[in-house]
């Protein structure tokens, strides 16, 4: 009950500053940065590699924030009403803020979800009932050009007079991510064959086994709001004896304790599974180090896989 009427506060709040403010385009003037304001790290890194200096971007969610069980602030939604454009992921990632985002939308905000821009169809359903789709497009560098390309044509429309510079901005990023994506697929290939099981905290690495040919097994869903329980830790420890997988995986943005849990029981069990080092998945690293960026995270993501799997 008290977290509802939190989101409804908020909620309300959100309409009265939407319908006060001027809109963007009277309020902004055309020598000052565009003001876009993004939920998870990923898509603040995003907006800085395409946006540059023409662009002031916050970001919502830093290091190990779970975008997931995220309570927005009454401090985020002046945020996103400072912007000239806000930038989400959608496809439920950020759980209830959902509703915060829609209502800017009708009130006249520029207002883009990325991963709902993208065709459905490159997509991974997890649904068979409903239309719900895997959040976690940026763990397939092919899927984050598209939201390349998406966070480019927003920027361009919310400020027209730099639209050029934001399309050479993206070919010179989709360039990075290409290469990314040989080195992923060369470094993997490392992983022999009965090993290439990825076993983590929760779902979110779906479109990285997919594009990369892992099998890719989460404690948790897809969102971490499904708590695990015994008969899942039970089974999960029977599957990695049974397989003799070497290392399960904690994430920075979910708690280890049920991993380490699982690793007790795979213990009991006869073998020993090792826990290897820390993934990033719903965040970015710290600001300034070579984690706080996509490419770099990315990059010690498989780096940590390929030492823990071979």
């Amino acid at each position: 009950m008290r977290r509802s009427c939190i989101v409804s506060a908020l909620l309300a709040l959100c309409l009265l500053l939407a319908g006060c403010a001027p809109r963007p385009s009277q309020a902004r003037q055309a020598e000052r940065p565009l003001r876009v304001t993004t939920t998870v790290s990923m898509l603040t890194d995003l907006v800085r590699a395409i946006g540059g200096e023409r662009v002031l971007v916050q970001g919502l969610m830093g290091p190990g924030v779970d975008p997931h069980l995220y309570k927005p602030t009454i401090g985020d939604v002046l945020k996103l009403d400072s912007a000239d454009l806000v930038l989400y992921v959608g496809l439920h990632l950020e759980g209830r803020m959902a509703e915060l985002f829609h209502t800017m939308g009708r009130a006249g905000k520029p207002v883009v979800g990325v991963g709902e821009a993208i065709d459905p169809g490159r997509l991974i359903k997890v649904s068979e009932t409903e239309e719900a789709y895997d959040p976690h497009i940026w763990f397939d560098p092919t899927l984050w050009g598209e939201a390349a390309k998406i966070t480019a044509q927003a920027l361009g429309e919310a400020d027209p007079e730099w639209r050029d510079i934001y399309r050479r901005n993206a070919e010179a990023y989709l360039a990075q991510l290409e290469a990314l994506d040989a080195y992923i697929r060369e470094r993997l290939a490392e992983i022999p064959a009965e090993q290439r099981v990825l076993i983590t905290a929760h779902d979110a690495f779906g479109y990285f086994g997919a594009r990369y040919g892992l099998e890719v097994i989460g404690l948790q869903g897809i969102n971490t709001a499904s708590e695990a329980g015994a008969r899942d830790v039970q089974a999960l420890a029977e599957l990695i004896a049974a397989r003799r997988i070497k290392a399960i995986f904690v994430e920075t943005s979910v708690s280890p304790a049920t991993l380490r849990a699982v690793q007790a029981a795979v213990r009991a069990r006869g073998w020993s599974v090792a826990i290897g080092e820390a993934l990033f998945s719903d965040a970015l690293g710290d600001e300034g180090t070579p984690e706080g960026t996509y490419l770099g995270m990315m990059r010690h993501n498989v780096e940590a896989i390929v030492q823990g799997l071979r």
